[in-house]
């Protein structure tokens, strides 16, 4: 049950006075209305029956305070009993008692979900756009990658473990291994052959899983479903799938070509002027860059924001999403991806109004074919250009431009996307795009904040759920210090804050 008592109503709420005007918590607390918190989990709570809870937007921003400052749940609640700046923002009194650290797991894992993550950052936001905070057109994004916080292990081993737990689980359930059961676990660091190595242990594996089915009961059965399931994914042998049993969520992903990381993925908008973080999505670290990109647009347009210039990385420039920017004309300013577009421009250059590709001796195309390519049971257009034949034929580059294959015209089969790519190339070139996409650079400090400074570097628990809470009440720390420290900038410490 919530209880419906005042706040800071005591004879001591005057030591609050100290507190100078200019602090974080005070800027935030001033400018913005956390009562909303109250609304949004009151369906989580008894109307009327149980002992009085905590508000829930206390306990919100207990954890607010926690991926503000970097500190453990246990260490919060011991800095908020004697931090009197900490006191004022959670509301309370100055003598009153903290909760006891166990019930900031509770409200987590019992109140607390993703999309109320989700609700709370985008009211944030939204009351900061509705307050004059956020007043900028451009938008950012990027994806940033966090560590598991356990060991990446070969299958190998994942299967030697699975092993030992069905052998555990006899025990339990039993009191011993019966006989029968092959405890000899195959020294699999011994064979060279790494396939060979996967095979045997896997092999080993599925008969014990096999044998133990006859005699097991609860515990058996729980350790041979959780082997079946790792077993079951035909990525896991190509060591693509699970990696840990402590972590079964993390997965591998790539940092650059030669760079590999085990983990998961944050993905996230952000405004280019302010540098408030609009929208976050977590996911495994196999997770490809922009695959979320709808999603996180659409949750920063529902937040007031009117997105005119949209900034990225070339792991953006994909035809979707110029697309997707094109139909709601916003201005994009996402470099020229090699592996989308392909077109030696010292050789080809492409007329717009004509629709016409011209070579490097001046040669023009004279017609274009729509035809299609099936590649891994996809279908894509493809636009095949062919150039002036008596030119062809003529043309002093004819050897170093058609090869030994040479036929009696030059023909060029591109993708139906082309022309726009190169279209784009060529404003990339522009000084004003050149200025205009220095505005990205805020996504990397950004990345490096929420790393260095509030820990997000690696993950703090495991599995997916845990991960994506992390990430995003960092992301909702920062906003918090950003806005402060918007609001210390534009306004006097004399002046009022806006209302």
């Amino acid at each position: 049950m919530l209880s419906k008592t005042g706040k800071q109503i005591s004879a001591l709420s005057f030591l609050y006075d100290s507190i100078p005007e200019n602090h974080v918590l005070k800027l935030v607390e001033k400018a913005l209305d956390f009562s909303f918190i109250n609304k949004k989990l009151a369906g989580s709570y008894c109307a009327n029956f149980g002992r009085p809870a905590k508000e829930p937007e206390m306990m919100m921003k207990l954890n607010m305070l926690e991926y503000l400052y970097n500190l453990s749940d246990e260490r919060v609640i011991e800095e908020a009993s004697y931090n009197l700046a900490y006191k004022w923002f959670l509301g309370l009194n100055p003598e009153e008692k903290l909760p006891n650290p166990s019930l900031l797991s509770k409200f987590r894992t019992q109140r607390l979900k993703e999309a109320t993550l989700d609700e709370v950052m985008s009211e944030i936001v939204r009351q900061c756009v509705e307050k004059g905070i956020l007043n900028g057109v451009g938008l950012t994004i990027d994806a940033t990658h966090i560590e598991a916080n356990c060991v990446k292990k070969v299958p190998e081993r994942i299967m030697k473990h699975l092993a030992k737990r069905i052998f555990k689980g006899l025990e339990k359930d039993v009191g011993s291994i019966p006989e029968g059961i092959d405890t000899e676990i195959p020294d699999y660091t011994q064979i060279e052959d790494h396939i060979e190595a996967k095979e045997t242990m896997k092999t080993y594996l599925t008969e014990v899983m096999e044998q133990a089915k006859k005699h097991g009961g609860e515990a058996t059965e729980k350790a041979i479903d959780e082997a079946e399931k790792v077993l079951s994914d035909e990525k896991f042998i190509l060591q693509k799938g699970q990696r840990s049993l402590s972590d079964p969520d993390a997965r591998v992903g790539s940092k650059s070509k030669t760079e590999s990381f085990f983990g998961y993925k944050a993905e996230f908008t952000m405004t280019a002027d302010e540098r408030i973080i609009t929208a976050m999505t977590v996911s495994s670290g196999e997770y490809v860059d922009g695959t979320e990109f709808e999603r996180l647009l659409e949750a920063t347009e529902q937040e007031g924001i009117k997105v005119e210039e949209f900034y990225g990385d070339r792991a953006y420039f994909r035809k979707n999403i110029m697309e997707s920017l094109n139909d709601r004309n916003i201005r994009d300013y996402i470099p020229v991806s090699a592996s989308v577009y392909k077109m030696d421009e010292e050789k080809f250059s492409y007329n717009k109004d004509s629709d016409e590709w011209i070579c490097m001796a001046g040669n023009k195309t004279v017609k274009c074919r729509k035809t299609q390519r099936i590649t891994n049971g996809k279908t894509y257009g493809v636009l095949e250009y062919t150039f002036d034949k008596a030119q062809c034929l003529r043309c002093p580059h004819r050897n170093e431009c058609m090869g030994e294959k040479q036929t009696a015209v030059r023909k060029l089969r591109i993708s139906d996307s082309t022309p726009y790519f190169y279209m784009k190339s060529q404003e990339q070139k522009t000084p004003e795009f050149k200025e205009k996409y220095k505005k990205r650079s805020a996504q990397e400090w950004k990345n490096g904040e929420l790393k260095r400074f509030h820990g997000m570097a690696r993950a703090r628990g495991w599995g997916l759920r845990s991960v994506t809470f992390q990430a995003k009440m960092t992301a909702i720390a920062v906003n918090l210090k950003r806005i402060a420290a918007i609001l210390s900038s534009f306004f006097p410490l004399s002046a009022a804050l806006p209302a």
